[in-house]
């Protein structure tokens, strides 16, 4: 199974309900949506009938989800994982905060 997005209004929020699974040949069409809905004052992904993701997907998740989007019924599991991906970033940036490794 692909994935699926579906979206709905909630008052002052864009929600996009996910379904099927999150792989990195997502990213782009994920990325376009919340370009395309970034004057709405918030972004919501449903993570409710995501199954599984690959690592590029926690990546974006992550990012999007520092970036001000909000997930919402998110798997114990994949947010365990973006927990950790994130803390990953943190230190990374603490250990070379210019990027340029050394």
């Amino acid at each position: 199974m692909s994935l699926r997005i579906d979206r709905t209004v909630e008052g002052d929020l864009v929600v996009f309900k996910l379904t099927g699974r999150i792989q990195a040949a997502d990213i782009p069409q994920l990325l376009t949506l919340l370009k395309t809905e970034s004057s709405w004052h918030g972004i919501v992904l449903d993570l409710e009938q995501i199954k599984l993701v690959d690592r590029d997907a926690v990546l974006f998740l992550a990012l999007s989800e520092m970036t001000g989007a909000k997930l919402r019924n998110t798997s114990a599991y994949i947010q365990e994982w973006i927990t950790q991906e994130r803390s990953a970033m943190n230190r990374n940036k603490t250990q070379d905060p210019t990027g340029f490794g050394g």
